[in-house]
């Protein structure tokens, strides 16, 4: 079977496979290796698709845990034999996604702890790209989430839907979760393909539905605006062949104008209200750029002025490179370069090939076009991402005069 379609499958069935085992079997990390030795019998067993893949693996994963139970235990109960011939069926009228998403933030885990297993757990990220979205080595991540199913396993923490009382509590990680989701699936970290769509209409799904169950948390609306005006870009992202095509050069009439009239509609209707968070700020830039009929149009000032408002509400390392890059447009690329200058100091963003690319670019506004060239090239030399690497090499010839 090819592979791409393997991986489809896995990616929309995997937090219903997983929900299955855990209402039956509960602890979070015999259940994902249980899963992932399905996925790997599928591999091998599978010649066209059967009629119910999901089951299929439930069957085989359940079967993994029974096996295993009983060479730990040294028995087989009755109940086991049982479930070993009726496997734990997937209930139709629940949001088996959402509750793995709320499971992985349990409080006992840490920020980071939540956002990397939720992200292996809910959306089938390989850690290797967890890894790069986090801008840490693949076998710390590794380290991370195994320690986060211990930590859930030691809090007792169970599969299901928290009580009301507690369900805002983890609504901050979430976010960060389902942010995290969309950017993978926007721009792929790694690989031959620039865009993941499944990916990004799971992070919005997602998000709607926690919308849906918190209707008046105006960062949840804000994330869901974000999204819906980041990825009405999505058709003119890319050209013909794949690669990228940047914000300034894309055909904006090829932008969904249905997905911006829907994120700025939710702007307009949770911005008045405040307390404004970091997602309906970043919404605010991002509708900001849908308003502008051309990049020439671009309001910087203001665009400026909402990201001098986002670094003082969530200030971070990115956040920074972003407004040098407005800084940059609006008061020349001397003065974003001095920001992005100072982040080179920091070893996570001197080893991310964006603020290599930011650099670049403003270097090469700037006029300093043999620099520019030096810069691209070191961007693409960073960057697993095939698609990013041809268009940053190309913009390094085309600064030397290639």
């Amino acid at each position: 079977m090819n592979e791409g379609v393997l991986e489809d499958v896995w990616r929309r069935e995997s937090p219903h496979v997983l929900g299955a085992l855990l209402r039956r079997h509960g602890d979070l990390g015999d259940c994902e290796d249980a899963a992932q030795e399905a996925l790997e019998a599928a591999a091998r067993q599978w010649q066209e698709l059967p009629e119910n893949p999901r089951g299929w693996l439930i069957t085989v994963a359940s079967r993994r845990l029974i096996d295993r139970a009983r060479a730990d235990a040294a028995r087989a109960d009755r109940e086991l034999a049982a479930a070993a011939e009726a496997p734990p069926p997937a209930a139709p009228d629940r949001d088996d996604g959402l509750e793995l998403l709320l499971l992985c933030c349990h409080p006992a885990l840490s920020r980071p702890s939540q956002v990397a297993l939720t992200l292996r757990a809910v959306s089938g990220l390989s850690t290797a790209e967890i890894a790069a979205a986090f801008l840490v080595p693949e076998a710390t991540m590794g380290q991370r989430l195994s320690r986060a199913r211990g930590t859930l396993r030691e809090a007792g923490a169970r599969f299901g839907m928290p009580a009301p009382g507690e369900l805002p509590a983890r609504v901050a990680a979430v976010l960060d979760v389902l942010h995290l989701v969309f950017n993978e699936g926007y721009t792929r970290s790694a690989g031959d393909a620039l865009l993941d769509g499944e990916l990004t209409r799971e992070a919005i799904r997602l998000t709607r539905e926690l919308l849906h169950a918190l209707p008046d948390h105006d960062e949840v609306a804000g994330a869901l605006a974000l999204m819906l005006l980041t990825q009405a870009r999505e058709p003119a992202r890319a050209d013909e062949r794949g690669d990228l095509i940047p914000l300034a050069e894309q055909d904006r009439s090829r932008w969904r104008r249905g997905e911006i009239a829907e994120g700025v509609a939710i702007l307009e209707r949770v911005l008045p209200r405040g307390p404004v968070g970091r997602f309906q700020l970043q919404a605010a830039i991002a509708a900001v750029h849908a308003e502008a009929p051309d990049a020439a149009a671009t309001d910087w000032a203001q665009i400026r002025a909402l990201y001098d408002m986002l670094e003082r509400v969530a200030p971070g390392p990115a956040v920074t490179l972003n407004r040098a890059v407005a800084v940059g447009m609006e008061s020349g690329p001397d003065a974003g370069l001095t920001i992005v200058d100072a982040l080179l100091q920091d070893p996570r963003m001197a080893r991310h090939h964006r603020t290599h690319a930011v650099r670049a670019h403003l270097l090469e506004l700037a006029g300093d076009r043999d620099a520019a060239a030096e810069a691209y090239a070191r961007a693409a030399a960073l960057t697993a991402s095939r698609p990013e690497q041809r268009y940053l090499n190309r913009r390094a010839a085309e600064a030397r005069g290639g």
